[in-house]
């Protein structure tokens, strides 16, 4: 052991002495567990954290594995040799190996204990004594030491023993040692002995260490002991003193230690100690026997004791408790506040105040006289100004000053006529308003120091009494007042009451707090419904779990620069509000104390302080933001039909019989067990979340899979996922062969088959012939349809009106237009489907005489989508006019100033033509309700029937929607697929 790492040791102590002083009491909170948990036994003999992570704890009922949330025994029945196990190690191919009390060796790998009934090498191992030290080589092998004189090494076959005769020199309670020249040496409390060509031999340098549990090796291979001068270091250049430890304490030493590269320490019958590099000692888990300290890869501390096992979390993570022990008059803390000196001020259960002094961490006790009406402090507010301290509990309200003095002078909140007025909360305005939130409602008081009273007599409803049973009152900075009652939220603006329940449905919900931001947003804890940020009177924003809150049931606000704090049902949540950004960090590792015991807080510069019903809990706050990492979750173990799987295979293959499998996992975290997961089965599916640790497949089909499973905690985003690949093989009739037999049996009845369907296909185009000769027929129907006599009659009547007023001109024109549509007309009436180019032609010449005939009258207008190919696309012949005439004569010709209509043309995505017919007329629905006939079009019901039969041809129909618009208009929508 070097110098350099001995002033490194010291460096770092001395580091973390000057951090300690600036804190309080530094009483940490140590979490317990114990058979109420799950462990099988309090008596714990030893821990070790595996490969994986997992704890495990060796007692004398079993052995019982770890996760942070779950603990899994193993005894006999599992095929542990013996229940009481004394020490747990683990080797670098992964087995867990346990060493019992009757000397019987076992290891547990991949789900399952081995022992000397179904290993066959570990028989080679079976020991009459008990082995107390177990050790790894460079080249694998492992070393056994035991309480006789003998001492193994196993190198996976062969088992070579070494005893000594030498009665000075025997192999007992032997330490197992290799040095960084690969040299093992053995130890104990006789003689310290090295390997050398296969023969141990005595060594000049003695390691007088108390015990093989009072030794330990290093990982670059030096080795540091205790002895009765205190804790030792040996190296290849060195052996030296590294700290002294006074002997008093080394007497009690009965267990293992435990030493990093600061701190060293012991496990006795009276405890846990930690002792730094010059000595200081601090003592934990005072009179209760321990028997071993490990850290894990976290960082934390792990304590085996005859009363169970305790962790003390990492410093980071510590929370410190101050309570009756340190000089609080009860332990039921209600309220907290700090006044200008940084000093604590608790409002107790008992009609009582605690303050602790900043630097000093003394306790004085203010008392109030009124146990009734102050036994239970809910609330303290300290007013700057005035260096005065407003107290509030159940049924009474009191006003301290000269805070500093023995006895500080104390006035009293009373109502005129002696009535009682039960308090939930006040706040003080900037004009010196006072507003109190009662079980009968809100009051506001004016001037309240005068004379601290007031009449209810005297208190006027809308004015400063606002009846329904009142939760919480907050005056802003601006001087309006929010409250929340039963009704939900409102506020104050001078004399104006406002309801903001209106705008959002959240706001008639139940209130628990009130704060304001440094911007003015304001800040609704609500009841269920997470966080509401609210600015001039609107929902700006909702924060719930979804967004990572702990809870959505929101207690206790904060506002100390940036950061809101927000005590809820599950645990405290920080959130980083400097209008930038919003973010949610969680404090997972306060969930043991804190997850639903917060009564109130207050947040200083650099701690955190909580009243809750065990004290007052603090802790260093952490300035990074952002999220933690998240859990690696494990898959433990998978069944499929009651036999257990090895999860150490790259791939599992199944019978076609076993196709209900289970899998057993879990996240290891030790400081959060609100842990989400979630799972699938293919990569390409959709994860479905869960907060179980089994899941079960049932009646899977063959093929290959991947279970997929990942963990997240409120304050981490998806963490890696765990896979274990596996497949279920076909059963014979789904194998090729078969399949192929299958194919040849069932060849002849398929060509049987083939024929009958051939006659049906016949007997089907037959029918399809009928079809679409009928659908010829009625084209002819709707060609004679289209030109009716109403038409041609109007038509010759414009010619002969054109030829009376001597406008032959005007005439010639209608009578050749009238004379190129008949001729389009006879072109068309063969074909079942023209093209576009054709149909816009004949409905030119067609609207163009409508034109010619009622002048301004009637206006109409054609629009193409440039995209359409007018050529190429086909749609069935004599389909628009009908629809079109019925616009003009039925829609625009009933109103006295006339109308418009307009044809639009264009291509949907999914390859289809959407024409659109819209007038402006009176509406179809308003003319069906105006005509007395009930007349509907003769060439529209022509055409509606084509229609039908020529969507029972093709393969995509033909759609037509026919709507008014509004209060009047028409629009008939036509979707034709492309031809």
């Amino acid at each position: 052991m070097n110098n350099f790492v001995s002033s490194i040791f010291k460096i770092v102590f001395l580091l973390l002495s000057a951090v300690s002083t600036t804190c309080y009491a530094q009483t940490a909170y140590i979490q317990h567990f114990n058979i109420d948990d799950g462990l099988p036994s309090n008596s714990c003999n030893f821990t070790m954290q595996d490969a994986q992570g997992y704890i495990w704890i060796a007692t004398d009922a079993g052995v019982s594995r770890f996760d942070g949330k779950l603990f899994k025994n193993f005894s006999i029945d599992d095929g542990l040799p013996d229940n009481q196990i004394l020490q747990i190690k683990q080797d670098s191919k992964g087995r867990v190996w346990f060493l019992s009390f009757n000397g019987k060796l076992s290891y547990f790998l991949n789900g399952k204990i081995y022992n000397d009934k179904n290993d066959k090498l570990l028989r080679l191992l079976k020991f009459d004594d008990i082995v107390v030290s177990f050790y790894e080589d460079s080249k694998g092998q492992l070393w056994f030491g035991s309480n006789k004189n003998r001492l193994c090494v196993w190198d996976g076959r062969f088992l070579t023993r070494y005893t000594s005769k030498d009665k000075k020199r025997l192999f007992m309670h032997t330490f197992i040692h290799e040095d960084p020249t690969g040299t093992i040496w053995a130890i104990n409390d006789q003689s310290t002995v090295y390997l050398q060509a296969n023969v141990f031999r005595s060594s000049t340098r003695h390691i007088d260490a108390l015990s093989y549990k009072t030794i330990s090796n290093l990982p670059n291979r030096d080795l540091v002991y205790l002895n009765s001068k205190g804790l030792n270091g040996v190296s290849p250049l060195e052996h030296q003193l590294i700290s002294k430890v006074r002997k008093a304490l080394l007497n009690e030493v009965q267990g293992f230690m435990y030493v990093d590269s600061t701190t060293l320490w012991l496990s006795s019958n009276s405890g846990i100690y930690e002792i730094a590099q010059d000595g200081h000692e601090k003592q934990l888990l005072k009179d209760i026997p321990a028997t071993q300290v490990m850290k894990d890869r976290s960082n934390n501390m792990w304590f085996a004791t005859a009363k169970g096992i305790y962790m003390l979390p990492a410093k980071k993570n510590r929370m410190y408790v101050f309570d009756e022990q340190d000089g609080l008059t009860s332990n039921y803390v209600k309220s907290i506040t700090a006044d200008k000196f940084k000093n604590l001020w608790l409002g107790l259960d008992n009609a009582s105040i605690n303050v602790i002094a900043r630097t000093s961490h003394s306790v004085r006790s203010i008392t109030l006289a009124d146990q009734q009406k102050f036994g239970n402090i809910k609330q303290l507010y300290y007013d700057k100004a005035e260096e005065a301290m407003f107290v509030a509990s159940d049924y009474g309200l009191a006003y301290l000053t000269k805070l500093y003095a023995i006895n500080p002078d104390k006035k009293f909140l009373k109502e005129r006529s002696n009535t009682t007025f039960a308090i939930k909360s006040f706040s003080l305005g900037k004009n010196d308003e006072l507003a109190l939130a009662t079980s009968a409602g809100v009051i506001i008081l004016k001037d309240y120091l005068k004379t601290f009273m007031f009449d209810s007599t005297k208190l006027k409803s809308g004015q400063n009494l606002f009846l329904t049973r009142a939760y919480k009152t907050f005056y802003t900075l601006s001087g309006n007042l929010w409250f929340s009652n039963s009704n939900g939220i409102q506020e104050l603006i001078g004399v104006k009451l406002t309801t903001p329940s209106q705008v959002s449905p959240f706001f008639k919900e139940r209130i628990n707090d009130i704060i304001e931001l440094q911007d003015g947003t304001i800040v609704l804890a609500t009841d269920g419904f997470g966080l509401l940020f609210v600015k001039n009177d609107k929902l700006i924003k909702r924060l719930t779990i979804d967004e990572g809150l702990s809870d959505n049931i929101c207690k206790k606000l904060f506002v100390r620069d940036d950061h809101l704090w927000v005590s809820t049902n599950n645990g405290i949540n920080r959130i980083c509000a400097d209008g930038k950004y919003l973010s949610i960090k969680g404090f997972e590792f306060t969930n043991p104390l804190l997850r639903n015991d917060i009564n109130d807080m207050y947040i200083g510069r650099d701690t955190a302080f909580f009243a809750t019903n065990t004290g007052l809990v603090y802790f260093a706050i952490d300035e990074s933001e952002g999220l933690n990492q998240a859990p690696r979750p494990l898959i433990s173990s998978i069944v499929s039909n009651k036999e257990q799987l090895d999860t150490q295979k790259k791939i599992i293959v199944l019978a076609p019989s076993r196709n209900n499998i289970t899998f057993y996992y879990s996240a290891i975290d030790f400081q959060n067990q609100n842990i989400t997961y979630r799972y699938r089965l293919d990569s390409t599916e959709s994860w479905t979340e869960t907060k179980i640790r089994r899941l079960e497949f049932s009646s899977l089909t063959p093929g290959s899979y991947v279970f997929e499973v990942s963990a997240k905690t409120n304050n981490t985003q998806w963490g890696k996922s765990a896979k274990m690949p596996f497949t279920i093989k076909a059963h014979f009739w789904e194998k090729g062969w078969f399949i192929f037999v299958l194919i040849a049996a069932a060849s002849f009845t398929c060509y049987k088959i083939a024929v009958v369907i051939t006659k049906w296909q016949k007997n089907q185009e037959q029918k399809q012939l009928l079809l679409k000769n009928k659908i010829l027929m009625l084209e002819q129907r709707a060609l004679q349809a289209m030109m009716n006599p109403h038409f041609i009659f109007n038509v010759m009547n414009s010619i002969q009106h054109y030829i009376n007023t001597k406008d032959t001109s005007s005439a010639n024109k209608v009578l050749t237009g009238f004379a190129r549509l008949i001729r389009k007309n006879l072109e068309i009436c063969t074909k079942s489907y023209i093209s576009l180019e054709e149909e816009l032609e004949y409905l030119n010449l067609y609207l163009a005489l409508e034109k010619k005939r009622f002048g301004n009258r009637f206006n109409y207008a054609l629009n193409i989508d440039p995209k359409i190919d007018k050529d190429e696309t086909m749609i069935p012949s004599m389909l628009l006019q009908p629809y079109i005439e019925n616009a003009i004569w039925h829609g625009i010709m009933p109103k006295e100033d006339g109308g418009n209509v307009s044809i639009n043309m264009e291509l949907s995505d999914d390859g289809h033509l959407l024409i659109s017919i819209i007038d402006d007329g009176v509406g179809i629905e308003n003319s069906l309700k105006t005509k007395k006939d009930k007349h509907i079009s003769k060439g529209m019901n022509l055409t509606q029937e084509r229609i039908n039969l020529l969507n029972q041809v093709e393969a995509i129909p033909i759609q037509i929607e026919i709507k008014q618009r509004k209060s009047a208009g028409t629009e008939v929508c036509v979707n034709v697929p492309i031809h």
